[in-house]
């Protein structure tokens, strides 16, 4: 080989490296500098995790401080099949037989998952091995080590007291969405807001510590205060459903609201639901998910002839010792017909004997002193045909069946609670209203959203309406005193020491086609004490076939007012009740 020849060879093979040099480094520029940003951010893709910051959902208590539902964490169970399968450390086998005592799922079913998965599909790196764990079962598997099991966190609700207030509270769906109650009424205030944050994983899907960032705090729900009393609220459902059972009733409500506030202190509805076991209710016969003493309204009967009797008065029209000669039926020139619901022959009545006797003809008869337009007027004053300022969730207005523009039958008809309908929360706020002097306040379930400071906001109206003037609601309040002492149930509702104004109620009930079912809807509403009122019980019950009268609600009233009474230490009645003439 000549010299020349040699160096041609040499400065070829250099002019090679250069030239390899050149291409590696022109892709080092390439990656390194052209590309670096969307190499880097395939790469973050790959080893960044990103998860989701549970944004916790405010609590619910009483008016006590009573917490009545609280958030909790509850916890998927997952696992890589194709890591499980190839596993030496820990088997499915061995991981199987440790987890399925935790978690309640039998060992055999969490291999198969895991077979199956990996069977189906050789890359599987997902399967659920058990759902929603609570805590203390998450610590125990993750206690064990496995490697090739995680997790995922769930935001879940509980609520400590069972179905007590399960009527009011409502519940969540399987997504912690709100679902009924105050839950959802009121989920502007308890919805949390979640939040994000990123990890980052090596190669064996491990979480490298240190590598976590949040990218967006989670926001907390606040907490909603309600007016109502758990332990009375306990009693009264208690009590309720006892003699619901007891007369075989259909279904049943009792409202406990305070005459000097507004507040409900208790509503109980039988039957009602376990928040904690919705399942269990909703595969029920007849399923009770809300509140019937919000959302069923009912022709009430009796106890409706409080309203028109104290506004009567109010428009001076009456007074509690005015005459009547009360039938046994009564008709009008314009074909209206009622009759009482025991033949009796013609009673010479006072306005407060028409109460004691509860005769549709007595009252008919007086009621006809006032305009339809009138007495429409005083319905609408006195909260009905509207939704109470609760707006409960699916909450009914009742139906004043196009009044004033009744015709003949039923402007006779709704004077004495037939042939319209109300709430039990409305028929309480009626015995609210005449109970505060004739000043009916706004009805309140709920005393505010608490905020993280303590601070309430939200919180319901309190001024006042009045409705009748405070001589007429006294004077209803004392005829209704001597319904109480006189009446047929005297002897049932008496509470020594107490003097009580009370008005009982039966009533047909629609069958949804124009006429009347032979089922009953039985109710006793009342204030006590009657000196002082405090506070208002109403009862009602539908269809109670051992006991289908007034007298299947009184020891309900009674045992539900001797504990109100008990519970909130008021004071006995420092004197008797007033003797108003009945007859004449």
């Amino acid at each position: 080989m000549t010299r020349r020849s040699a160096r041609r060879r040499i400065a070829l093979s250099a002019l090679l490296l250069v030239a390899i040099l050149g291409t590696f480094l022109i892709r080092l520029v390439d990656i390194q500098v052209v590309h670096a940003d969307a190499l880097n951010a395939q790469a973050e893709d790959k080893r960044s995790i990103p998860q989701v910051i549970l944004g916790e959902r405010g609590d619910i208590f009483d008016s006590t401080g009573v917490l009545l539902a609280d958030s909790v964490l509850r916890y998927d169970i997952t696992a890589s099949p194709k890591y499980a399968v190839t596993s030496t450390d820990v088997p499915p086998e061995t991981a199987a037989e440790q987890l399925a005592p935790i978690v309640g799922v039998p060992a055999a079913k969490l291999v198969k998952v895991l077979r199956d998965a990996v069977a189906e599909n050789p890359d599987s790196d997902y399967a659920y091995l058990a759902k929603k764990v609570d805590a203390q079962q998450f610590e125990q598997v993750r206690a064990l080590g496995i490697p090739w099991v995680y997790y995922e966190a769930h935001a879940g609700r509980t609520y400590p007291n069972g179905a007590v207030a399960g009527n009011l509270l409502g519940f969540v769906g399987s997504q912690n969405e709100a679902q009924a109650g105050v839950e959802l009424a009121d989920d502007s205030c308890l919805a949390g807001t979640d939040g994000s944050e990123v990890y980052e994983r090596s190669a064996d899907d491990v979480r490298i510590p240190g590598s976590t960032v949040v990218t967006t705090p989670a926001v907390d729900g606040r907490d909603l205060i309600l007016t109502i009393d758990r332990d009375l609220q306990w009693f009264v459902q208690q009590t309720l459903a006892s003699y619901a059972k007891k007369f075989g009733a259909k279904w049943g409500t009792v409202v406990v609201q305070e005459v000097k506030s507004g507040k409900l202190l208790a509503v109980a509805d039988y039957p009602s639901v376990d928040p904690n076991n919705v399942n269990a209710t909703v595969q029920s016969p007849d399923p009770a998910l809300g509140s019937r003493a919000f959302t069923a309204p009912f022709e009430p009967g009796s106890t409706f002839k409080t309203l028109t009797a104290a506004s009567l008065l109010d428009a001076r029209l009456v007074t509690p010792a005015t005459h009547v000669l009360a039938p046994y039926r009564f008709t009008t020139p314009d074909g209206a017909d009622v009759n009482d619901s025991e033949y009796h022959g013609d009673m010479s009545l006072t306005l407060t004997g028409v109460l004691k006797e509860s005769s549709n003809t007595g009252l008919s008869q007086l009621g006809l002193r006032m305009t339809p337009e009138q007495r429409y007027a005083y319905m609408r004053a006195f909260g009905l045909g509207a939704r109470t300022e609760v707006d409960f969730g699916a909450e009914a207005t009742g139906d004043l069946n196009s009044g004033p523009d009744w015709d003949a039958q039923s402007n006779l008809a709704t004077m004495f609670g037939q042939g319209l309908t109300v709430t039990a929360v409305q028929m309480a706020s009626i015995y609210q209203t005449i109970g505060n002097g004739g000043v009916r306040l706004p009805v309140s379930l709920v005393a505010g959203c608490r905020l993280a400071d303590g601070t309430l906001t939200d919180t319901p109206a309190t001024e006042g309406t009045r409705v009748i003037s405070a001589t007429a609601a006294r004077e209803t309040v004392d005829m209704l005193e001597n319904v109480a002492t006189k009446g047929w149930l005297a002897d049932q509702v008496a509470i020594p020491g107490y003097r009580l104004a009370t008005k009982t109620g039966t009533a047909q009930q629609p069958d949804g086609h124009g006429g009347y079912t032979k089922s009953y809807l039985v109710s006793l509403a009342g204030i006590a004490p009657a000196d002082d009122p405090q506070y208002v019980v109403s009862v009602s019950l539908a269809d109670p076939v051992k006991m289908n009268t007034s007298g299947a609600a009184a020891p309900i009233f009674h045992d539900v007012t001797t504990q109100v009474l008990k519970q909130f230490g008021v004071v006995p009645s420092g004197s008797s009740s007033p003797d108003l003439p009945t007859n004449y």
